[in-house]
């Protein structure tokens, strides 16, 4: 089976791709299964509704002039992802998720939106801390790396202690993404990784494995090998495999590639969820 857990749409403000076009190519490219996770960053972004108006920022190479720093218009997006299942039921499955950017002074905001809707699926990520983004260098500047890694691993650990509603934690080590300082030791991180991990095991939540680490070139899967054995090794069997798509060349990239290196470090299977309860689906090598 193939499912792409991590997808995201014109929803998003970091991309164009229309929901329905994602649905004919993800069919076109014989995925059976996708899961909507479209971008929500409280404390960085304004609701799409906000009274204050919304914000924008100036738009990076392959965007537009100015992109609105707003989260997705949930009424339109939910009742879009009713319209697409009921359209295309029979050829593919279609979840409704999203990416719950957080941060812990963010928690009682996504308590809220949680209670909202019927989802069958919530990635927690952080990306940003202290409303500082990684990918601008605005958290990591003047820090160490070792301090800013560290931080970025206890605010993990401080949200999967006090929150609950989610299905998995998104590319767990997307901090490697953006240090321009280079590859950190597993050993310095792994008594903190270990906690984090115990808790979400402890939970009943998951991990995902993120695809985009091909096409970022990182030269390991995300999160890493060494992440994904220590989370085997305390039981973990949760695994969500997505592409993190923003554009069609993204959809559904390397999802058998990943199932297979997940066989080969011990898993059985990978999840796909329905109603915030994952189902177990077999990796065949």
């Amino acid at each position: 089976m193939l499912a792409d857990y991590h997808v995201h749409t014109s929803y998003s403000d970091d991309s164009d791709y229309p929901m329905e076009a994602v649905v004919q190519d993800a069919i076109a490219m014989g995925l059976q299964e996708i899961c909507f996770t479209d971008h929500v960053d409280y404390g960085v972004k304004k609701d799409w509704d906000d009274p204050d108006g919304i914000e924008y920022r100036h738009g990076g190479a392959g965007e537009p002039q100015s992109v609105p720093l707003a989260n997705v218009d949930y009424p339109r997006y939910a009742a879009e992802i009713r319209e697409m299942q009921e359209k295309y039921r029979g050829q593919i499955t279609i979840r409704l998720g999203l990416e719950f950017g957080m941060q812990v002074h963010t928690i009682p905001q996504y308590e809220k939106l949680f209670a909202r809707y019927p989802f069958d699926f919530i990635i927690l990520s952080v990306h940003q801390v202290e409303d500082k983004e990684f990918w601008t260098q605005d958290f990591q500047r003047g820090r160490t790396q070792e301090e800013y890694v560290t931080r970025y691993y206890e605010e993990i650990l401080a949200l999967v202690r006090q929150y609950k509603n989610y299905s998995v934690l998104g590319h767990l080590d997307l901090i490697a993404r953006y240090d321009q300082a280079g590859h950190y030791p597993f050993a310095k991180l792994k008594p903190i990784l270990t906690e984090i991990l115990r808790t979400v095991v402890a939970d009943g939540k998951g991990i995902e494995v993120n695809t985009s680490s091909h096409r970022y070139g990182i030269g390991d899967l995300t999160p890493s090998r060494d992440i994904l054995k220590l989370y085997r090794e305390l039981g973990g069997t949760i695994l969500t495999i997505g592409s993190d798509s923003h554009k069609k060349e993204h959809l559904g990239a390397y999802l058998k590639e990943t199932q297979e290196e997940l066989g080969r470090l011990g898993f059985e299977d990978f999840c796909t969820f329905e109603k915030m309860q994952p189902v177990r689906q077999k990796i065949k090598i």
